[in-house]
């Protein structure tokens, strides 16, 4: 079980680790440039966080209803689910470009930096540059989610390099040589979100072309009726009523998710500029955990849908286990870099001494996120295999419903203009919240495995 954890796990850590990497590559680019680059493409980041990952079930809940699939060996369904997904997102995608200005004027209201508007300036010239790779966003998720279900993690990993590559090149070229400034930054991601797609439906083509032909091969019928057939099986409605049941629970408790994190950029801009660069940059010592944990999360998706779907509880329930060893012993292993490496990673990130000095303050957050994040990336792994979707949702409601309650009640009873350390402690408020909601995540689905995961394996 190991060796099968280990095959799905790696691809997906390589894969994941591409994302951080790119995220570091386009904050050290725009972090030499000045202090408001830093800022401006933090809150750019974060828009886009909050618009994708409130359609994360994309690649959520196409990854659980596909591996069910596969375990139950129907691959007509697996075919049906990936068309259900894909023209979901190119749907969804063409509906975000139409609106990129209302989303535009709603980000200028929760990003507001009131000391220095040239930060949300640089941002909506990113946004405005980035929307257009909505589509190919979008259409990726229902792949990668796809080939995820179908026990494949090592496409995923060479489309993402692919992409990423080609990101961090045209990043380069776009800013250092042709000094486009941020507005490079964000095109450099629109062509490789692109490229990244068309990358991935070759590879569909290529691996699993033969289970889609197999699905048309209907005597009597020319290929448009057949193409057509394939539409009307999958987007019929009860089939549709139970897809959206499940990615509808995902949607709320992403809207949760991204909620909590847009709080956060936003908060840390409100309390002052430079914490605003500080926390981007330590929230990339998050971001790097929590891609690769994914990789395992990823792996208890294939895994979990696989064995539920197959009616196989006792290799369920290793495969839980497993997986939350595994975590274990990378949460002992991120703390130990973070805590020898930390300084070394925060110039990585930028050379401003302000904020370098700045960030010595709070570095001993970063030893606290392996702890307390490791077991919310992964039963969420869990609960996506199993579609249970629903109790993952009310854990999301609750673990988010306390970071509210923590941060506006610390900032009440502890807050005060005249203290010295006005600053400071408001921004400690800030991180507590987040790390009593990652930590309630964990512990609140953990609680409910049993009724929720293992019973749907009888």
């Amino acid at each position: 079980m190991n060796k099968r954890i280990l095959g799905l796990a790696i691809p997906n850590i390589i894969t994941n680790i591409t994302v951080p990497l790119l995220g570091m590559v386009d904050m050290a680019i725009v972090g030499h440039l000045s202090t408001a680059h830093l800022g401006a493409i933090a809150i750019g980041t974060q828009i886009f966080n909050l618009i994708y990952w409130n359609f994360g079930f994309l690649r959520m809940g196409t990854s659980g209803f596909t591996a069910q699939a596969f375990g139950a060996q129907d691959m007509r369904e697996a075919v049906r689910i990936f068309v259900r997904a894909i023209t979901l997102a190119v749907f969804i995608a063409f509906l975000l470009i139409l609106l990129q200005w209302p989303i535009a004027s709603l980000s200028e209201i929760i990003f507001r930096v009131d000391s220095e508007p040239r930060i949300l300036q640089l941002a909506l010239s990113y946004f405005f540059v980035r929307i257009w790779a909505a589509p190919a966003t979008l259409g990726l998720y229902a792949v990668k989610g796809w080939f995820i279900g179908m026990q494949n993690s090592k496409l995923p990993m060479w489309i993402a390099i692919f992409l990423n590559l080609v990101n961090i090149g045209c990043s380069l070229l776009f800013v250092l040589v042709l000094h486009w400034d941020i507005r490079g930054v964000a095109l450099g991601t629109v062509i490789a979100q692109y490229s990244g797609l068309a990358v991935g439906l070759f590879f569909l083509i290529k691996k699993y072309g033969h289970l889609f032909s197999h699905y048309i091969q209907k005597q009597g019928l020319s290929f448009r009726e057949k193409v057509l057939q394939i539409f009307r099986d999958a987007l019929h409605w009860n089939e549709m009523r139970r897809f959206f049941k499940v990615n509808g629970d995902i949607f709320l408790r992403t809207v949760c998710l991204a909620a909590v994190f847009t709080f956060i950029t936003a908060a840390s801009g409100r309390i002052s500029p430079q914490v605003l660069a500080i926390d981007a940059v330590l929230m990339q010592f998050f971001t790097l955990f929590s891609y690769m944990m994914d990789g395992f999360a990823y792996a208890g998706e294939s895994l979990v849908g696989r064995y539920i779907g197959a009616k196989d509880p006792k290799s369920l329930r290793l495969s839980v286990r497993l997986l939350l060893a595994w975590g274990l012993g990378l949460t002992i292993l991120f703390t130990a870099i973070y805590a020898v490496g930390g300084e070394g990673f925060l110039r990585l990130f930028t050379d401003k001494p302000d904020v370098i000095e700045g960030a010595k303050d709070y570095m001993f957050w970063t030893l606290v996120i392996p702890v307390c994040g490791f077991s919310a990336f992964l039963f969420d792994g869990i609960f996506v295999g199993a579609t249970a979707t629903k109790t993952m949702r009310n854990c999301m409601f609750i673990a988010s419903a306390s970071f509210f309650a923590i941060y506006f009640i610390g900032k009440y009873l502890f807050l005060t203009p005249s203290r010295p350390d006005y600053t400071y402690v408001w921004n400690n408020i800030l991180w507590t919240a987040f790390m009593v909601y990652l930590a309630l995540r964990g512990i609140l689905q953990a609680v409910s495995l049993k009724k929720s995961v293992y019973i749907l394996a009888y």
